[in-house]
């Protein structure tokens, strides 16, 4: 009984103080210093309690038995080394506990440095694309007032997916195609005949899959920005689709890049779409994009899969 006591009394001592308020402070020495202390009671409170035991019970000794008694120094030894293997025993479920709650921790600091990351990119977000349009309105105004009329009116209904969508991390895939098509429509009233516009938004207006609001947008406002010119043959092929919770969007384009004195875009929106594809998609998307060798094409192709599609592949 005194030793299964003894075992209690250093395993809790560590548990409850050496370790959380000695080891922990990075106060090593004081620690085993401690422990040694400890494991020295340990044993006379051992040895304390034996000898009780034999004056309470004294027919219960052996030395009553006739037969020679067993050396005592294997048994010291191996209750020595006990005690060491409960005070290791005590610091390793302490520390467990400690690194459990540490990496809890870790995820929620992690978890809110992403959300306040994409809030801020959010923030940027919203601006750049009114700014987008509130240019080509400034364009249609010197040329066609009744377009640019029409114009404020669609961009009213694009502003509500931006203003109040927009603010969620993910949204149903059919709100962003219904957005996408009304920017697509917003983006032709100020193209020429010889602009050939082709989109394939293979999207249902109940599919409800989620995804990153605004993701694909400025993908879209890249396409019209550097593939369409005002005295050349031009095209922008846009191809939106859901499939098995997998998202396609592939974009191609007449390429006709902005000359150095143009100020019309500062080039925010694509590398937003990069880093919020880490963010939110990590390890679960493609992207490919780039220039035809003739130079002549840009194209832009994202692929962000679902989680179960990646766990059965």
């Amino acid at each position: 009984m005194g030793v299964q006591l003894s075992f209690l009394v250093v395993f809790y001592i560590n548990y409850v103080y050496l370790i959380p308020r000695v080891l922990f402070k990075d106060k090593t020495k004081l620690f085993f210093l401690y422990n040694i202390l400890v494991v020295i009671g340990a044993f006379l409170l051992s040895f304390f309690w034996r000898e009780l035991f034999t004056l309470l019970l004294p027919e219960m000794q052996p030395e009553r038995w006739n037969h020679p008694h067993p050396p005592k120094w294997p048994f010291h030894f191996q209750y020595m080394l006990s005690l060491i293997l409960f005070i290791g025993l005590s610091a390793a479920i302490r520390m467990s506990e400690r690194w459990t709650k540490s990496e809890v921790e870790r995820r929620e600091a992690e978890k809110s440095r992403t959300e306040a990351e994409l809030k801020n990119l959010r923030n940027q977000l919203n601006p750049h694309f009114l700014l987008n349009t509130l240019n080509n309105i400034y364009a249609l105004i010197a040329f066609d007032t009744a377009k640019a009329q029409k114009v404020v009116e669609e961009l009213s209904k694009l502003l509500r997916h931006v203003l109040y969508d927009n603010q969620q991390n993910f949204v149903p895939i059919c709100k962003e195609a219904e957005f996408m098509r009304n920017y697509i429509e917003l983006m032709k009233i100020r193209v020429t005949d010889n602009v050939k516009i082709d989109t394939d938004i293979d999207i249902s207006p109940d599919d409800n899959t989620e995804v990153a609001p605004l993701l694909f947008i400025s993908l879209v406002e890249n396409a019209f920005k550097h593939g369409i010119s005002p005295s050349e043959h031009s095209y922008i092929n846009i191809h939106f689709k859901e499939e098995d919770g997998d998202i396609f969007c592939e974009i191609k384009n007449s390429n006709f890049p902005k000359k150095a004195n143009d100020k019309s875009g500062s080039g925010i929106g694509l590398e937003q779409v990069s880093k919020r594809l880490e963010l939110l998609y990590k390890g679960r998307y493609v992207w490919e994009k780039g220039v035809s060798e003739n130079g002549k094409e840009y194209s832009s192709k994202i692929i962000i899969r679902h989680e179960s599609t990646l766990r059965n592949s």
